[in-house]
């Protein structure tokens, strides 16, 4: 029974988790119609639905939700297993699947990964960028990289950051147009570009300290993004004040492209940590890679 089954338990496991056979056909490398028949044959074997399907989602049934519950873990486990005999190679190989922010990716991860990466070219690495706040053990990550704020409680959570500075900016030609805020209310009478943060649905509020109060201003104008680069790149082109970490902008603001405001009321916020689970082992790989990050915390 198992024999027979393994294979199909494996490709439901991956339609379920990414509640779509597009998306798990392009993870497992064949053809949408092959996972849609091995699906029938599984579901026909056992003599129950696993999956719901309709002409614009797929989902667990009851049943298939049970499967998912048990099985899931287990193959977790068996690919651990599996990549810990591999690691037995005198080169550590493996996939680390990362979670991290934009400004993250970019400026925490990416400096220290470019010679992790040339020292062990067997070893292969995945950025999911995104601002929402993944489910790292459901979703099959390694590790996230997060505000320390926004770090679940029940993670190891490392600090690989200082504080990190905000910035208002905008463009000289946006500023010729318009009066220069003062204080951080001013912002209500100006066009900014919003970020919509992705897991709570909402535009995310832009933080200023007051006498030595937190205040939240909730901005408005034309654009709405989801992304940094879409974020700077509106700022670039003149429609509005910008709210981005100090970092993102140093050059441009250097080059004159970008012009600051509000310098005095911009807070530091919670610096970035790298989180992961409890397990008892980690893959070699794994293991290399939290070594960059606690190095520098020994420093």
């Amino acid at each position: 029974m198992l024999q027979k089954n393994i294979n199909d338990l494996l490709v439901f496991l991956s339609v379920a988790k990414e509640r779509s056979f597009t998306k798990a056909a392009a993870k497992l490398g064949v053809s949408q119609s092959a996972l849609s028949h091995t699906m029938r044959n599984l579901e026909g074997r056992l003599g129950i639905r696993l999956l719901m399907r309709t002409t614009r989602s797929v989902a667990p049934t009851e049943a298939g939700e049970l499967l998912l519950k048990n099985i899931a873990p287990r193959v977790e486990e068996m690919e651990q297993e599996l990549s810990r005999v591999i690691d037995f190679k005198q080169q550590p190989a493996g996939t680390i699947r990362l979670t991290a922010d934009e400004h993250a990716a970019n400026f925490m991860l990416w400096p220290r990964l470019r010679n992790f990466l040339r020292d062990y070219p067997d070893i292969k690495l995945e950025i999911d960028v995104d601002f929402a706040l993944k489910d790292i053990v459901s979703e099959q990550y390694d590790a996230g990289v997060r505000l320390g704020e926004l770090v679940h409680k029940d993670m190891i959570a490392l600090s690989i950051s200082p504080e990190i500075r905000m910035a208002v900016v905008a463009s000289p030609a946006y500023l010729e147009k318009t009066n220069i805020p003062k204080k951080p209310k001013d912002l209500l009478k100006h066009q900014c570009i919003n970020l919509r943060l992705p897991t709570a649905g909402n535009l995310y509020a832009w933080e200023f300290e007051v006498n030595k109060r937190e205040v939240k201003v909730h901005v408005d104008g034309q654009l709405i993004c989801n992304t940094l680069t879409q974020m700077l790149q509106a700022a670039f082109d003149g429609f509005g004040f910008a709210y981005v970490p100090e970092d993102e902008v140093n050059i441009a603001l250097q080059q004159g492209r970008l012009v600051r405001v509000l310098e005095d009321f911009c807070p530091n916020i919670p610096g970035y940590y790298l989180y992961y689970p409890n397990r008892r082992q980690h893959s070699f790989a794994f293991s290399l890679f939290l070594k960059i990050f606690q190095q520098q915390n020994t420093k």
